[in-house]
């Protein structure tokens, strides 16, 4: 394992997240609060699924802060979670663990590319038109 600082970025929707992975005893900060404290359970699962997937020995020797702005909560844990994977794998510098985080789900280590639709010209949204109210 390498020793050093690593830096890792990931976007959802509008969430951007920065992970920032050193040599540690296991302690995870999201926006500065633990994420053992994090309330929501679905959004703790979520972030915590690539130290999972790691197993016990990545986890238990890194320390990763992360800080989240932008975007929905459900966003910023999508968010945080793909930069703590692409972080990991980084920080291991291991192709088992890459491999193992695609088996699993692709959108840990790949974005998601859609955006939203442009609004067009003379137009409420991007595919509403005005009601015509004859015919």
């Amino acid at each position: 394992m390498p020793e050093g600082v690593i830096l890792s970025s990931a976007k959802r929707k509008t969430a951007i997240a920065r992970c920032v992975l050193r040599p540690g005893k296991g302690r995870v900060l999201v926006n500065g609060v633990p994420l053992e404290l994090i309330p929501m359970e679905m959004v703790r699962m979520k972030i915590m699924e690539p130290l999972m997937l790691a197993g016990e020995k990545i986890k238990n020797s890194i320390d990763a802060e992360i800080t989240v702005e932008g975007g929905g909560v459900m966003g910023q844990a999508d968010a945080a979670r793909m930069a703590l994977a692409r972080a990991l794998v980084k920080f291991t510098n291991s192709q088992e663990l890459r491999e193992l985080f695609m088996v699993y789900d692709r959108s840990m280590l790949a974005g998601d590319k859609r955006r939203t639709e442009s609004e067009k010209w003379m137009r409420y949204s991007a595919r509403r038109w005005r009601q015509k109210a004859y015919r």
